[in-house]
């Protein structure tokens, strides 16, 4: 079972996205905030991330930055989604691929089991 982790501190778009997920056979981990996703990601070692760009405490672009810097996760898929039109710096910081919202939830399990696939 694949295990995705949210970077999100909207927890209704969590608590929405989880249940989804969780429906199509994904283990979900969450961090409601970017400044504990490493640690939190060494910890739980996701198989993929799903990141929103506009956190309390930074901007998701700084997670990925971050997640791209540590061995552990230079490959591991990202997928961000934001309200706001910025999938170039979203894909410039290492993205794979960049949601705008609202998005289909959907379409996640076949996005993540392709970036899975890929990885």
């Amino acid at each position: 079972m694949p295990t995705i982790m949210i970077v999100d501190d909207d927890k209704t778009t969590v608590m929405l996205l989880s249940t989804f997920l969780e429906l199509e056979d994904f283990k979900v981990v969450t961090s409601p905030r970017g400044s504990m996703a490493l640690t939190k990601a060494r910890e739980e070692h996701p198989d993929a991330f799903l990141i929103d760009y506009r956190l309390q405490d930074m901007e998701g672009t700084a997670v990925i930055a971050n997640l791209r810097a540590d061995p552990q996760f230079a490959k591991t898929p990202i997928v961000m989604s934001s309200g706001m039109n910025i999938e170039d710096e979203a894909l410039k910081v290492g993205a794979n691929v960049f949601l705008t919202k609202p998005f289909e939830p959907a379409d996640l399990p076949r996005i993540f089991n392709d970036l899975i696939g890929k990885a």
